[in-house]
């Protein structure tokens, strides 16, 4: 067992360039308290440190679930966070931006998640709002605890708001990531 979590350790600490990507706290697990219904989706790709591109899998209907169909692809907003800009046209490239995009890279690439919609199902994009969860952890919260992402309440998508502020309240007091001196001291 020690084995298989050393492992894991060590496939969420990866080379960013010059500096390294850690993901070594981990989120509450909020699963449970998700309502019934989720899409199962294989990520095929990080666009950047809050957006990537899916493949549905499979739907489990209910509350949960939004409308995607299994077999197509979709760009998904992980919903309730904003990571520093990385790809954004016409935009230099933000503080953090890389590291953050590292990040969800490290976590959910190529990876089977379960997605879970809040009240609204895309945004201004059409790409779908959700929560995305490996295992029982979810992404989004897993990216603010460790500072590579803000709190980004954004009605009516509040379900969990007060977790990621208390999170990044968390990282911030504790210099993590973006909040630390040594990189964007918490700005852009």
């Amino acid at each position: 067992m020690r084995t298989v979590a050393a492992g894991a350790a060590l496939a969420l600490l990866i080379s960013c360039g010059a500096s390294s990507v850690s993901l070594g706290l981990q989120a509450p697990a909020t699963l449970r308290a998700e309502p019934s219904g989720f899409e199962r989706a294989r990520v095929t790709r990080v666009i950047d440190g809050d957006t990537v591109e899916v493949v549905i899998l499979a739907r489990s209907e209910g509350r949960g679930a939004g409308w995607a169909r299994p077999g197509q692809t979709y760009s998904v907003r992980l919903t309730g966070i904003d990571t520093p800009e990385s790809v954004k046209p016409d935009a230099p490239i933000e503080c953090f931006g890389r590291e953050a995009s590292a990040a969800l890279e490290a976590f959910v690439s190529n990876r089977v998640v379960r997605l879970v919609d809040d009240v609204e199902n895309v945004d201004g994009y059409d790409r779908l709002l959700r929560y995305v969860y490996v295992g029982e952890e979810m992404a989004n919260a897993r990216l603010v605890v460790n500072g590579y992402a803000r709190a980004y309440p954004y009605a009516p998508n509040l379900r969990h708001s007060r977790l990621f502020e208390d999170l990044q309240r968390d990282a911030r007091k504790a210099d993590r990531g973006l909040w630390s001196p040594d990189t964007c001291n918490g700005e852009p």
